[in-house]
């Protein structure tokens, strides 16, 4: 297998080395893509350092190299050295992490791990956690047992008796929700129809007037879905005063912290994450912030009890072992790769002080972005930086909001077209904007004086008829 594996370490060391001179998107195209990949099933095999070698070739030109420090646009995070490493690892070694009979370091890694986010983040100690896919079944494994706990106070056993005939539970959220909340809600059974939007203010904050109405005329369980890190502008609502508000209406709170949690290892913006421990669930990545490679959320919940009903089983060829943590009790699948273990790594690597500077600097980043953009000629601010997310838009004299929102997504798409940086449109309050997010570790200064110049010089190409000046 040797040589298969060496030829892997070649690939990857080249691919990492260069990726401060490749560009950031994607060069081929998919009929390229398809023409290279799309074969008929082959009869007989090839040897496995060939099939390395004639995969990495081909797929080179198809992928993004959001693991560098110019990539903007969705949250991704690129790969802590440890973190990377630790991953392969964890391919290698081929545990399945359900139980600590199948595996007991990793059962005690990922337990270290857990209580080291716990630490690291300054939530409950007492509060139990998982290490799921992402921060979408994150949110599905704090949900379930919400949704156990709040049905339970009404005396209804879902676990046992499921939805059907449930007294019904409404899901409380701001308007400015991740659908992955709503896909999560969906997979319980709950529908959309269980959702109720909060009204946010102009910075994208639920406004505790609005939520106050809405627990007043609300009968029946409840559960408050509130954001720890708006993905467009990077709001927080205001734990402080929402939190305790819904707690003595006797709801559930659970945080989207996505990317925003991390904020808490920070000591400069922590503050605005100010009362989120109240809470009774938080959902997070790793793979975001904390740049350990992808295929690891995290959820932390307060009710141990309820965690495990919702998420642990029994059969008898299970071997549980009771003085040890079997990650099935509190995880969704049943076959899974230690993904706590890269955790592990990267915390180790970093330590608190080096997450702290992490966050601090993707903040600053993200800052200079925004600030540096918006003051091209052409180029608007819709929302300053606040944490690692911004917004901005492009616009000409004379335009229509409609024909900006077009505009806006012209630019975008000619900047990513550079492959000196790339950025992603979104919609915030019905109008278009470039979405700015910094979360990557790698990303420093230059990169971010490469986007801004790689921004001016697609506003100075598109109408030369004004004069751009950074």
């Amino acid at each position: 297998m040797t040589k298969a594996l060496d030829y892997a370490h070649k690939a990857a060391k080249a691919w990492i080395d260069g990726l401060d001179a490749r560009p950031v998107a994607a060069r081929a195209t998919q009929g390229q893509l398809r023409g290279a990949f799309q074969q008929v099933l082959p009869e007989t095999g090839m040897k496995a350092e060939e099939v390395i070698r004639w995969m990495s070739e081909h797929a080179d030109n198809g992928m993004m190299s959001n693991a560098g420090g110019r990539f903007f646009a969705w949250v991704i995070g690129g790969g802590l050295e440890s973190a990377l490493a630790a991953d392969w690892l964890v391919a290698t070694w081929d545990q399945n992490a359900a139980l600590y009979t199948c595996s007991p370091a990793s059962a005690v890694i990922e337990e270290v791990a857990g209580e080291w986010i716990k630490s690291l983040l300054d939530l409950p100690r007492e509060a139990s956690f998982a290490f799921t896919t992402g921060c979408q079944l994150a949110h599905m494994t704090s949900l379930a047992a919400a949704r156990y706990a709040v049905l339970k106070r009404v005396n209804w056993d879902v676990e046992n008796d499921g939805m059907f005939g449930a007294p019904r539970v409404t899901i409380m959220s701001s308007d400015q929700k991740h659908g992955s909340v709503e896909r999560a809600a969906r997979y319980l059974g709950f529908g959309r129809s269980a959702f109720k939007a909060l009204q946010t203010d102009d910075a994208g904050r639920v406004m505790p007037q609005v939520l106050e109405q809405a627990l007043a005329i609300t009968p029946g369980p409840v559960i408050l879905v509130l954001n720890a890190a708006d993905l467009n502008v990077g709001v927080c609502d205001p734990f402080t005063t929402l939190i305790p508000m819904a707690k003595q209406a006797g709801a559930w709170v659970h945080i989207d912290g996505a990317f925003g949690l991390f904020a808490r290892a920070s000591r400069r913006h922590r503050i605005q994450l100010e009362g989120v421990e109240q809470a009774d669930s938080w959902a997070t990545d790793g793979h975001k912030w904390l740049n350990v490679p992808f295929d690891c959320g995290i959820a932390i919940i307060r009710d141990c009890d309820a965690h495990r009903a919702a998420m642990t089983l029994s059969a008898s060829y299970v071997a549980a072992e009771k003085n040890a943590r079997d990650q099935i009790d509190w995880n969704p699948e049943w076959s899974r790769r230690a993904r706590g273990i890269p955790v592990y790594a990267a915390l180790k690597e970093l330590g608190r002080q080096g997450v702290e500077s992490l966050v601090d600097r993707c903040c600053a980043h993200c800052d200079a972005l925004v600030t540096g953009i918006g003051a091209l000629a052409g180029a608007e601010i819709v929302a300053p930086a606040n944490l690692n997310q911004g917004l901005v838009r492009f616009r000409k004299r004379g335009q229509t909001p409609e024909q900006e929102d077009a505009y806006t997504d012209e630019i975008i798409g000619k900047i990513n077209a550079t492959g000196e940086a790339f950025f992603s449109g979104t919609d915030w309050r019905g109008r278009r904007a470039m979405r700015i997010s910094v979360v990557n570790w790698r990303t420093c200064a230059r990169d971010v004086e490469r986007a801004i110049a790689a921004v001016y010089s697609v506003l100075a190409a598109t109408d030369k008829s004004e004069d751009y000046i950074i």
